[in-house]
């Protein structure tokens, strides 16, 4: 029966645009701007906007804002770019708030 349900995973809070699935998470022990996140491997149907370098909470990093690709709701960030050695297993990684993310096929 769970077969016939497919993937796990999260669309836009807004428009219900799938955005990422379940299984690409790497950790949920994040910080967004509006509460936790979750860092992902992978994220689809985004648009990344333009690079900036922001002070976040484990230092400076190369970031991008990612927004839903059919209603431009900001979800979270791609990191691009991490200075610290200790960090850069984020890089090319998206951070997706929970508050901007909805559970589809559970």
């Amino acid at each position: 029966m769970a077969d016939l349900v497919g993937p796990r995973l999260y669309s836009c809070c807004n428009c219900r645009n799938q955005v990422a699935f379940h299984d690409d998470i790497i950790s949920k022990a994040f910080q967004g701007r509006n509460g936790r996140a979750f860092l992902f491997s992978l994220a689809m149907n985004i648009r990344v906007g333009p690079k900036e370098d922001r002070h976040l909470m484990t230092g400076l990093h190369t970031v991008a804002d990612v927004y839903c690709s059919d209603c431009g709701e900001v979800l979270g960030w791609k990191y691009e770019r991490a200075y610290e050695e200790s960090q850069k297993y984020k890089e090319g990684k998206f951070i997706l708030e929970k508050a901007k993310i909805a559970k589809e096929n559970w």
